[in-house]
């Protein structure tokens, strides 16, 4: 059993070898000032640790472990394999990756290793050996931090050959292959393992990388091998490192929204603790935000995440970084602890003087004052962690919803060739989530490995790639009590991306009573309208179902087109559950319709029945309280749901009871 964090950590990525290590104790003093208690160090320090292949020198990262640990700074120590030194790239050539059109990288940026080059492998597993024997038995060091933010392909000799070998694992014979992904189609048929090539610019893929492919079969595949063959490298240092430390926990930090290149649900399953990077835009909208950390929630089985990077004040690399608005940075950091994280780290801890991260923001800025509005927030918000660890440390939140997130269907609708070019996987999957949200419904965001017994409802939009047993899998939760919903273009195909024949939805077609003669598309400025059995009406878009019902009945109709009067949505009663299907894209207004009529079905618990956008309402609890976090992500004031005006609810902040009225960015931890 791996140790848990004792303590929250708040802190970041520190490069004190960046500086001259005259002013690493000022720098320590301006953290101990705002209790941050943790730094992530060496995450990019190859170079500096081994300056050609026969030589490593530890003594510069020796001072700075040595200096946090006397001060007995929780550590996140870094592997250093994220970046490869030039030296490397003159002498192996094949350590670079081969981009979407064929060249071969040079020296420079980051994430520029082939995962499958031998001399990658090897080099990267000896100075992860040397780190792990070196460091193993510093208590301080609380999580091992490989790699950083795992993605991107590459296309080489070396990577094809591997995938031709990984592809025979598959699928044993061409014979079969062929059969996956229905080769005879522009004579395209394989006679010898060698005749395959891997996708790109040149070949069966085509425009901008992940966009097109006339095989979607082949790159799907292609897709799986090379998140395969990351994984692999990260599981190669893991087990170094647990061979000289079998106690610390082991992570690495997933990022994006979300990252295509790697599957985070087979990620997951290697990792002692999720851990996230998360830098939305200005623009970007706080179910979004909450939608990631329940993502990280859920791929940890519900249990807490790691915050391991976010931003104290303005990032660099968006095309517009307005400043956060005053108290908009403790507001966004506890909505990641209000979800269930149990750390809130930061990129970074003190401000780079040169490269492209110059002007990224951090804890101490240029100007190394700590009279600023910026860092007078980070030690408010340090004030408020250290005095609220102790109760909330490993809560849980329990959700009876269960939103499914697949990254082979993921894939695979990014390449689908349809009526419609406006299908978009991830939009949908937020389109379902915001519904929810608005109703204070706490959601898991899980993977189709995950265990469906634990909610009373599945919510499953386009899911088009269902892979074998999937099918059954739902049948099962369905027949033994469970709500299931799912949309347009579910069922479709397997997990070779070819079509199940005999109708849509393919293997769902038995437990949502129903098949999809035709699917219309819309187009962009043209709506259709659909009344809900209660003569609610609203309007759907981007596609309509034609909908055959066999045993499913309709809850809501089409009330335009010549396809006027048929099935819009439908349920089905399917052993002791029942399971739903939309057949069109509904708009905001009918989406939060057919939601409040689940929630009244179904009878799914609601934090608050106040319906407020601004406010983010979560729970986390243990055996002895919950907690609930009312977060106003607004610039503007809000009122406080009327279920907690009252004297039960002591805010654990303020040791006083909360504020009727929520101050802009305002946070509240209540407990009865």
């Amino acid at each position: 059993m791996k140790k848990k964090l004792t303590t929250m950590l708040y802190g970041g990525d520190y490069n004190p070898e960046q500086w001259p290590e005259k002013s690493w104790n000022d720098d320590i003093k301006i953290f101990e000032e705002a209790d941050i208690n943790s730094v992530t160090i060496n995450v990019f320090s190859w170079a500096l640790l081994q300056p050609n292949e026969n030589t490593y020198d530890f003594s510069i990262l020796d001072k700075i472990i040595d200096k946090f640990t006397k001060k007995n700074f929780k550590i996140v120590l870094a592997t250093a394999t994220a970046a490869l030194p030039a030296w490397m790239f003159k002498k192996y050539p094949d350590v670079a990756r081969v981009d979407y059109q064929g060249r071969r990288h040079v020296f420079g940026q980051r994430h520029n290793a082939c995962p499958n080059s031998p001399n990658y492998l090897r080099l990267m597993q000896k100075l992860v050996d040397k780190i792990a024997q070196r460091y193993a038995s510093n208590s301080n060091i609380v999580v091992w931090h490989i790699n950083n933010e795992y993605g991107g392909n590459c296309y080489c000799d070396n990577c094809q050959s591997a995938f031709r070998k990984w592809l025979k694992n598959r699928y044993q014979t061409v014979e079969k292959l062929n059969s996956a992904w229905n080769m005879n189609f522009w004579s395209h048929t394989i006679y010898e393992w060698d005749e395959i090539v891997v996708p790109n610019e040149l070949g069966d893929a085509f425009g901008p990388e992940n966009s097109e492919t006339t095989v979607a079969g082949l790159s799907v595949d292609y897709l799986r091998f090379q998140s395969e063959s990351m994984l692999n490298t990260f599981k190669l240092e893991k087990q170094i490192i647990e061979s000289y430390d079998p106690d610390t926990l082991i992570t690495t930090n997933f990022h994006g929204l979300p990252n295509k290149q790697t599957d985070y649900a087979s990620w997951a399953k290697e990792q002692d603790i999720i851990a996230y990077d998360s830098y939305p835009t200005f623009e970007t909208p706080a179910f979004e935000t909450a939608f990631m950390y329940d993502m990280m929630r859920g791929l940890g089985n519900g249990n807490p995440f790691m915050l391991m990077e976010s931003t104290p004040s303005q990032v660099n690399w968006q095309a517009y970084s307005p400043l956060k608005r005053p108290g908009q940075l403790r507001a966004t950091e506890f909505q990641a602890v209000a979800h269930g994280a149990d750390t809130v780290q930061y990129f970074q801890l003190k401000q780079s003087l040169g490269a492209t991260e110059k002007f990224h923001g951090a804890v101490i800025s240029h100007s190394d004052s700590t009279d600023t509005r910026a860092f007078k927030e980070v030690a408010q918000l340090g004030h408020d962690l250290k005095k609220i660890s102790s109760d909330i440390m490993h809560t849980t939140t329990s959700a009876k919803v269960g939103i499914l997130f697949d990254w082979a269907n993921y894939w695979s609708v990014e390449y689908m060739a349809t009526i419609t070019q406006d299908l978009n996987y991830t939009k949908l999957i937020h389109d379902y989530y915001k519904a929810l949200y608005n109703n204070n419904v706490t959601v898991d965001v899980i993977d189709i490995d995950s265990d469906f017994s634990k909610y009373d409802l599945l919510v499953a939009p386009l899911l088009y790639m269902v892979k074998d047993g999937l099918g059954k899998k739902i049948e099962d939760y369905v027949a033994n009590g469970g709500n299931f919903l799912t949309t347009y273009f579910s069922g479709l195909v397997n997990e070779s991306d070819k079509i199940y024949p005999g109708g849509y939805p393919g293997p769902l077609k038995k437990v949502t009573g129903l098949w999809v003669e035709e699917t219309d598309a819309i187009i962009p400025q043209n709506k259709v309208t659909i009344n809900y059995d209660d003569k609610t009406t609203c309007t759907g878009n981007l596609v309509s179902d034609i909908i055959r019902l066999e045993g499913a009945e309709a809850i809501a109709t089409y009330a335009s087109e010549f396809y006027a009067g048929t099935p819009a949505v439908t349920k089905n009663n399917f052993g002791k559950g029942v399971a739903y299907y939309v057949g069109t894209h509904l708009d905001d207004s009918g989406l939060a319709h057919l939601f409040k009529y689940l929630i009244t079905k179904i009878r799914l618990s609601q934090l608050s029945t106040n319906i407020n956008p601004s406010l983010d309402i979560t729970e986390r609890h243990n055996e002895k309280n919950t907690f609930y976090f009312i977060l106003n992500m607004s610039n503007e004031p809000q009122e406080l749901p009327s279920e907690f005006k009252n004297n039960q609810f002591i805010d654990i902040l303020t040791a006083s009871q909360p504020k009727t009225t929520l101050d802009p960015w305002a946070v509240t931890i209540l407990k009865k």
